[in-house]
């Protein structure tokens, strides 16, 4: 006799999830909870009108994507701006990016000269920061700025590539908001036009090592000067 299969969560359930989740998700992204603030369950389930169970079944999701933690006394918080995870993904980023920059600039075609100018013209075009939207950039800035590094790499051809990309990517965005906060004299609008002009001229070197630059200043920003000393690019 074989095991009935599990009932799958209630319709109405999935969708309280869905709702806290990204209700959750926007908050935490917009910089409404800063890092290391405690995530309660019994608070959230409580402003949000839900069970305790769809809440936290929101809060693992969050956990699974790297904008939550779970504490060891099974409370959640939102992750430290100087948490280990960041420079390992930034570590990573600098390991693989500027080898996946040099395989387009090689590879890439005309059609990809002219995807890559009309990505860097929307980033520059898109503004940055709305004060309406949080203290954070806005979506519409961080889908244009995605989709430019993407473009960038997109000449190479390699799926697989891009798919490393498009993970490690997603892992660091709430690392890239903070970073941008913590440096706000930063010239993002130089160090990007610095990248399109190198890949346009072809000039793999000089790409890959603003590349590695540009990385270097994010990851950097994200260290506890308290504890540890500065990141040299």
């Amino acid at each position: 006799m074989t095991g009935m299969p599990h009932a799958p969560a209630p319709p109405g359930k999935q969708m309280l999830s869905e709702q806290v989740y990204a209700h959750l998700q926007g908050a935490i992204m917009r910089g409404d909870y800063a890092p290391g603030d405690a995530l309660k369950p019994q608070d959230l389930a409580r402003e949000q009108g839900v069970s305790l169970a769809v809440t936290r079944e929101a809060l693992v999701r969050l956990v699974g994507e790297g904008l939550a933690d779970r504490l060891p006394n099974r409370g959640f918080a939102v992750p430290s701006f100087s948490d280990r995870r960041w420079q390992e993904i930034a570590e990573a980023r600098r390991t693989i990016e500027p080898v996946v920059l040099r395989m387009s600039i090689e590879r890439g075609d005309v059609d990809w000269e002219a995807r890559v100018r009309a990505a860097h013209h929307r980033l520059v075009r898109t503004p940055a920061f709305v004060p309406k939207e949080g203290e954070h950039y806005t979506d519409a800035w961080a889908e244009a700025h995605r989709v430019f590094h993407r473009t960038l790499l997109e000449g190479c051809g390699n799926h697989a590539l891009l798919e490393t990309f498009d993970r490690l990517w997603t892992a660091s965005e709430l690392a890239r908001r903070w970073a941008a906060h913590r440096n706000p004299d930063r010239d993002g609008v130089k160090e990007h036009r610095r990248l399109e002009e190198a890949a346009l001229d072809r000039d793999a070197d000089t790409a890959a090592a603003v590349l590695v630059q540009h990385l270097t200043l994010t990851a950097a920003a994200l260290i506890d000067d308290s504890r540890q000393p500065a990141q040299q690019g």
